[in-house]
Formats: structure tokens, C-alpha cells, sequence
């Protein structure tokens, strides 16, 4: 059974990346534009204006594919920055402090930067036609 399942891997590690970049996306649209969620859009010139704006950038990115180590390098880093500034203050454990969304995204984008953007990339294509 396990022979027969890994020869899907490429396809579901290209769905996850895809999933997880455009629900961190998401992330980013609801601090910057409030959509999702029609909450109040955060300033852009500030932290959490920074933090949407790499958010909605580098989930698109991740999740389109294109320069993928890359954008998911910088979201790996800031999901780290932001479990250290939001989460560890309120306690160490991640089920209480609410930040064990922070810490998967940032080991998810840390496996990403390791694995590459996979097949039905922008970064794979981009590598078919050089």
C-alpha cells in the first residue's frame, strides 16, 4: 500500500502548498483589506501592516509557486517573530497561548523552503523552458 500511495506525493505536497499559501494569503487580505471577515483594515505603515502585507504577498507566491524558498523563507521567519512577540508573552505552552497556528505555518513554510516549489509551479515551469 505504501508504494502505491507515494507515487501521489508530488500531487498532494503541490495541494498543500497550494492550500497553505492561499489560507495565509488569507491572512494577510483580512489585516490589509478586512475581506474575510469585514473587520477593520490595520494600518499600513505599521507592524501589522508590514506582517499583511508579507502575508498576502508571499502566501500568493507559495501558493502560485514563484519563488517559492524564497517567500516561504520570509513567512517561516515572520510566523516565528510573530509566536515570539504575540504568543510566548501570554505563556509557553502553544494550546494556551493560541499560537500553535503560528508555529505549524512556520514549520510548514520551513518544509517548503526544503522541498521546493514541486510540480504545478510558476518556478517549475519557469525551469522547463531555461
Amino acid at each position: 500500500m505504501e508504494r502505491s500511495l507515494s507515487q501521489y506525493a508530488p500531487y498532494f505536497y503541490a495541494l498543500l502548498r497550494i492550500v497553505a499559501g492561499l489560507l495565509f494569503a488569507m491572512h494577510g487580505s483580512q489585516k490589509l483589506f478586512g475581506i474575510p471577515g469585514g473587520g477593520d483594515p490595520v494600518p499600513l505603515v505599521s507592524l501589522m501592516g508590514f506582517a499583511g502585507i508579507v502575508e498576502l504577498v508571499g502566501g500568493l507566491l507559495i501558493a502560485f509557486g514563484l519563488f517559492t524558498r524564497a517567500a516561504a523563507f520570509v513567512a517561516s521567519g515572520q510566523m516565528a517573530v510573530a509566536y515570539f512577540m504575540a504568543h510566548i508573552p501570554q505563556g509557553p505552552v502553544p494550546l494556551l497561548n493560541k499560537g500553535e497556528l503560528a508555529l505549524v505555518y512556520c514549520f510548514l513554510f520551513l518544509y517548503i523552503v526544503t522541498q521546493g516549489p514541486g510540480i504545478w509551479s510558476l518556478d517549475a515551469s519557469r525551469q522547463k523552458r531555461g
